[in-house]
């Protein structure tokens, strides 16, 4: 794998469980940074690489863990070696450059993944499987200035990873789209909201922040269909509820047990003559990170298509940039 900062460093230790369970052979580590990549290489007992063309020689697939504007070069000469790629979010800061290696990855029949890893965690698997017909989604991902470098703005830092998550859920074309950001500590906007609708209706309000001072990743989402419900969820914490009208089996809760249990109940109340309830969600937590390096190699094994393929992190990129656009555009103050 290439590039061992803060996020290489978890991939390298899933690498490492994973080829402990017999799954995959752990070549080794490479960064630019060599005391860096020694030390990672150490503590999991692969080798540390010279080079990427060494890296490259001793491996099928690799993750690209690098900055961004390393992602293209790197991903251009693995996949024309015929190696198998995971590159992180992301894919590309350029949507030709993204679109030529989709193409390479076709060319060379390698597998092209890209780190889209929210959409591994249960609280999307469990959005995808309850609320069917969205109509109105919010989500909003906050935190505090990043210690790295930020070599670019927030909607392709953080935004991106709920715009991929938004398009794989909605699954209608974007219709239209309004965006506003601003720069605070950083060149490009550090702050930035876009509100998305779709063709079939559906509306998105999607909100990014890096200088918050506090953490959070959470998404709401008001489903129609056959159950008409509200779902509040915390990727972080992997939880959250759900709220619906009451089956005719479910009896109204006692005040104590609202009192006593009512995070971790179900909860049967009036309102307006109806029967709400509102019950914790069934998701059984794990790390999304292991999830999507697990299909990274399932997908290379089997040659299948992996969940977060080059073409659908493409949609989410092209997105993006019509919103960093549409920011840059807009004029700052006088």
């Amino acid at each position: 794998m290439l590039g061992v900062g803060s996020l290489g460093r978890e991939h390298a230790r899933i690498y490492a469980e994973l080829a402990a369970s017999g799954l995959v052979q752990f070549a080794g580590v490479h960064d630019l940074i060599a005391d860096t990549a020694r030390k990672i290489a150490d503590k999991y007992r692969v080798q540390a690489f010279k080079s990427v063309a060494e890296a490259a020689a001793a491996s099928d697939g690799l993750s690209i863990v690098t900055p961004t504007t390393t992602h293209f070069e790197l991903a251009r000469l693995l996949l024309q070696q015929g190696k198998h790629v995971l590159v992180e979010k992301p894919m590309t800061d350029n949507a030709v450059q993204a679109s030529d290696l989709i193409q390479l990855s076709r060319q060379n029949h390698c597998i092209l993944q890209v780190g889209h890893v929210e959409r591994f965690n249960p609280v999307f698997q469990y959005l995808e499987s309850v609320a069917t017909e969205p109509r109105f989604i919010e989500t909003h991902r906050l935190s505090p200035y990043p210690a790295r470098s930020t070599d670019v703005g927030v909607v392709l830092d953080l935004m991106i990873h709920d715009l991929d998550v938004v398009l794989a859920f909605v699954k209608s074309p974007v219709a239209s789209v309004d965006a506003v950001g601003i720069p605070v500590l950083s060149k490009s906007e550090d702050i930035a909201n876009a509100r998305l609708r779709f063709a079939n209706g559906c509306v998105a309000n999607l909100t990014a922040s890096r200088v918050s001072p506090d953490k959070m990743r959470k998404i709401r989402v008001f489903s129609a269909g056959p159950m008409t419900s509200y779902i509040p969820l915390d990727y972080r914490e992997q939880e959250g509820f759900i709220y619906r009208i009451a089956r005719e089996s479910e009896e109204e809760s006692s005040l104590l047990k609202k009192l006593l249990t009512a995070k971790d109940a179900t909860i049967v109340s009036q309102f307006g003559g109806k029967r709400i309830v509102r019950e914790p969600v069934p998701i059984q937590k794990e790390e999304p990170l292991k999830l999507e390096l697990r299909n990274f190699i399932e997908s290379v094994r089997a040659h299948g298509t992996p969940l977060v393929s080059g073409e659908s992190a493409k949609r989410a990129l092209d997105l993006a940039f019509e919103i960093t656009r549409q920011i840059h555009q807009t004029p700052g103050p006088a």
